[in-house]
């Protein structure tokens, strides 16, 4: 009886998954994991066990969640940072990063750089010709239209540098009438809109900016065409542009895998600024100068995430023969819970291939 406990145990932790540990009674049943889980090395993972998790989330919950992994839990409370989810060396390393990992609240936002640049309510910020920076973060508001007012359109346009530099910023004005305002969240008000800038100029301006000039159908991924979009929820946003952008220069955070909830929902930017930079936004009248930069650090923050570099790191490249449909089941049986690893690939553009551009 010991003897075959002890075989049925072998013959599981054979069939333990090698990035999230979870186990199978047969082999194929973790060969059929392997299949659908896209694990690779571009996974979020714990600093203390090495257990891969699918989003920042899920690593938080085995961190510090209601059912934590105990002996990770201990380790992390001590030498981990709670905003990158990093594991340091000792206490006092960990107290000094975190410092370092923590930014600072953008309070007054565009208002202030405007005031001090003697410029007020119907400011329109344009360095869209003197400069060209290859990453840009774009945030819209929106007032309401429509018979209830329920309808968004687009009332300010922000667009900023890495360097959380405005390279361009106008009031809008909607090509139908606004019945909502929303002055209590936009801080818009008639007398911005009246003169404004008519929302197929801006389009026409915007989409200049980012294709560099170019036409649209010329962009490539990680080509010198155009510049790369950072944003939160950017499908609408270029919605009520009436943009289109190729979906390959787009870094949205609020579909970004790693930065979604454990269900695979979206997170809001309120949340995300919190959790990962340690500051509030959206605390009153909502600044899309503070979306800009809030968007623009979560991804940077992604974007020199240090994982490994595989020369063809997503399971759709047509170089991955051995992935997933593709498995030749009789072979990836044979293969050690590590070699199967070794061969999966990500599901998603992990941001960190930016850095490599």
């Amino acid at each position: 009886m010991d003897c075959r406990s002890s075989m049925e145990s072998s013959e599981t932790l054979r069939n333990k998954c090698a990035a999230c540990y979870k186990q199978f009674n047969k082999m194929e049943h973790l060969v059929e994991h392997m299949k659908i889980s896209y694990h690779s090395g571009h996974e979020p993972t714990c600093g203390v066990c090495k257990k891969h998790c699918r989003s920042f989330e899920s690593l938080r919950e085995h961190l510090i969640g209601p059912l934590p992994k105990q002996e990770c839990k201990n380790i992390f409370s001590v030498r981990g940072c709670r905003f990158c989810l990093m594991i340091l060396e000792s206490p006092n390393a960990s107290r000094i990063h975190q410092e370092r990992c923590q930014f600072s609240s953008v309070n007054a936002g565009l208002t202030t750089r405007m005031a001090a640049l003697g410029i007020r309510d119907k400011a329109m910020i344009d360095y869209t010709s003197s400069r060209s920076p290859k990453v840009v973060a774009l945030s819209c508001k929106m007032v309401g239209g429509g018979s209830d007012g329920s309808l968004d359109l687009c009332a300010r346009v922000c667009i900023t540098d890495e360097s959380d530099n405005v390279m361009f910023h106008t009031y809008v004005k909607p090509s139908m009438a606004v019945r909502n305002y929303r002055y209590e969240k936009t801080g818009i008000r008639p007398e911005n809109l009246r003169d404004a800038m008519p929302l197929k100029h801006a389009q026409r301006k915007i989409q200049e900016f980012l294709c560099n000039g170019e036409p649209m159908w010329k962009l490539r991924p990680r080509g010198e065409k155009g510049k790369i979009l950072v944003g939160h929820g950017l499908d609408h946003d270029l919605d009520r542009l009436q943009l289109e952008y190729p979906s390959s220069m787009i870094r949205d955070t609020a579909k970004y895998p790693p930065l979604m909830k454990t269900s695979k929902l979206s997170n809001s930017l309120k949340y995300l600024t919190q959790a990962y930079l340690g500051y509030d936004v959206h605390v009153g009248i909502q600044d899309p100068y503070e979306d800009c930069v809030a968007t623009m650090r979560l991804y940077t923050r992604m974007r020199y995430q240090k994982n490994k570099i595989e020369t063809y790191p997503l399971a759709a490249n047509a170089h991955n023969r051995s992935n997933q449909v593709a498995w030749r089941q009789n072979a990836v049986e044979r293969m050690s819970p590590d070699e199967m690893l070794s061969i999966s690939r990500s599901d998603y553009y992990c941001w960190c291939l930016d850095s490599l551009a």
